[in-house]
């Protein structure tokens, strides 16, 4: 199977060996088109390490939150199934498509990196599921039934957006990894599982640097982190905020 030309052509850029192939994901019945670990367990030179840090791919990888989020949601379809969901960060698409297959009535794939958006289309032709695409968040109407997020904490900065995904739906599921004192009074903790990003044997130091390093290269690893995720809905009768019991 001949990999999206587009995905292709751009991660060729950032590196020239990289390729994509399709792979199916561990505890999953979905396969995207992931980078191939085959040839790239090696240290980058220091411009490829530029290049992936000022252009991080993250389209071609699997996180670990959202391998997390799309095998919760196939164990609990009810979450998803004949609702209007809207995957913000979407990434790979892998949560979307997962909520897609759960019966969702709509899913929406948002993500502000066109490339993001070509590899969920992409993806989600290679699972035969429909979803719609959008790459602005603040632009959907507050519509949907379920904001699903994974991954998106990594940086402080986006703390707040936990207080705006209500404003566009009426219940948020949060899969997060990096944020290990988690506290927000609008989220309870639902359950810790553990994953690992896939392909396993990839992470790009990207994930754990800010700058490359003058004395070395980087090289690639992998990490395996719990998972957290946080259920919040607000009631439609009231606009009150409640927790319901899932367990």
């Amino acid at each position: 199977m001949t990999a999206p030309a587009e995905l292709q052509a751009a991660l060729s850029e950032l590196l020239g060996d990289a390729q994509l192939s399709t792979q199916t994901l561990p505890g999953t019945a979905i396969k995207l088109w992931l980078i191939d670990p085959a040839n790239m367990d090696r240290c980058f030179s220091p411009e490829e390490t530029r290049l992936i840090l000022e252009e991080p791919p993250y389209w071609c990888f699997c996180w670990a939150s959202g391998l997390v989020l799309a095998r919760w949601l196939a164990e609990h379809p009810e979450w998803v199934s004949g609702k209007r969901v809207l995957d913000f960060g979407a990434g790979s698409g892998v949560a979307a498509i997962a909520a897609a297959k759960a019966g969702a009535l709509e899913v929406v794939a948002c993500d502000l990196d066109p490339l993001a958006i070509a590899s969920c289309q992409a993806n989600a032709k290679l699972n035969d599921v429909e979803l719609s695409y959008s790459t602005d968040f603040f632009a959907e109407a507050d519509r949907f039934d379920l904001i699903i997020v994974a991954d998106v904490l990594y940086d402080r900065a986006n703390l707040p957006l936990l207080d705006q995904f209500l404003s566009r739906g009426r219940g948020a599921l949060v899969a997060d990894s990096r944020v290990r004192d988690f506290q927000h009074p609008l989220y309870q903790r639902l359950g810790v599982l553990e994953a690992c990003t896939w392909p396993s044997r990839l992470s790009f130091a990207m994930s754990a640097c800010t700058t490359p390093s003058a004395a070395s290269s980087p090289c690639i690893h992998q990490t395996q982190p719990a998972f957290i995720v946080h259920p919040f809905f607000r009631s439609a009768e009231t606009d009150h905020e409640h927790f319901p019991l899932h367990r």
